[in-house]
């Protein structure tokens, strides 16, 4: 197994701001069920997980049917949204990965996003990474840590030598339960929903890489 580094970025919130275009798809699809859909609501129970999942923890009371049609529904829009609008990326995220020392970092994407590759293709990053794990690459949703161990395996990197790096809660939990060190990255000033991260970041231009292998090294 390699000794590198292994660095493994969610997409949404951490590379692109997909967040906007996921939360409008979300409420439109809730408001269909008579629910007034809160972007706290969808930062606390819905956000870096499989839609499935994301519908039932709302819609509790609908049979697994149901909330397949539900889940089905939030991707049409989604889609919809994708196809009109741009999507914005986080440059300080870009200009990070960029400034990252050549040979010494193994680099993978690990989103629930089913629409991840599409999305990587249309900014014109995805061959910056080693591997990419998608919405289709598991089983488990987060706080389960297998999307991240899925994508420790793909890039051959022990899991204890890997770095992931989350915007949303239950994505912090499945990083740490996969004994991984997690840096938070606050993108709407509300750290607190990050807790529980060895590192918590709103810049990634304010991030020292010396500090991430220190943190690696403790947690060897």
């Amino acid at each position: 197994m390699s000794s590198k580094i292994g660095l493994i970025f969610d997409m949404d919130g951490v590379i692109t701001n997909t967040v906007p275009l996921h939360f409008k798809a979300w409420k439109k699809m809730f408001a269909g069920y008579g629910i007034d859909f809160t972007f706290e609501m969808y930062k606390e129970r819905v956000d870096g997980i499989p839609r499935l999942d994301g519908a039932g923890a709302i819609l509790t009371d609908l049979t697994d049917e149901e909330l397949k049609a539900a889940a089905k529904k939030k991707q049409n829009y989604f889609v919809e949204l994708l196809t009109n609008d741009n999507v914005d990326v986080y440059e300080d995220a870009i200009k990070f990965i960029d400034s990252l020392e050549k040979g010494k970092f193994m680099l993978a994407v690990a989103s629930s996003s089913k629409n991840c590759k599409d999305i990587l293709n249309k900014i014109g990053i995805f061959k910056i990474f080693d591997a990419v794990i998608d919405g289709y690459g598991f089983k488990n949703g987060k706080p389960d840590p297998e999307i991240f161990l899925n994508a420790a395996k793909m890039i051959n990197v022990n899991p204890l030598n890997a770095v992931v790096f989350e915007d949303a809660k239950k994505g912090v939990e499945a990083a740490k339960n996969g004994n991984m060190v997690c840096v938070g990255v606050d993108r709407v000033d509300k750290p607190e929903i990050l807790r529980g991260a060895d590192i918590v970041i709103n810049d990634f231009s304010k991030l020292d890489i010396a500090l991430i292998e220190e943190k690696i090294k403790k947690n060897i």
